[in-house]
């Protein structure tokens, strides 16, 4: 199940708890990478570009209750 990113108006909320603020994310990512290696070969990345990212799962921290959040508006959001 893939689960929607909270945006600007819309926060995660647990449906069996009601938590707004903790959660345990699990996502898969493509990223680009440049990556500096120094004289002495450790590496350092310097810039970073997300090509796309998954979020495959979401825990709730509270309850440990998987895959049960919901999408809700955030105070005061179309103020």
């Amino acid at each position: 199940m893939t689960v929607p990113l909270p945006t600007a108006e819309t926060r995660w909320r647990c449906t069996l708890c009601g938590n707004l603020t903790r959660f345990d994310v699990t996502r898969s990512s493509k990223v680009v990478e440049y990556v500096h290696l120094d004289l002495a070969g450790e590496s350092k990345v310097e810039e970073r570009e997300v090509v796309s990212e998954t979020i495959e799962s979401v825990r709730c921290r509270w309850c440990n209750a998987v895959d049960q959040v919901e999408l809700v508006d955030r105070p005061g959001a179309g103020s």
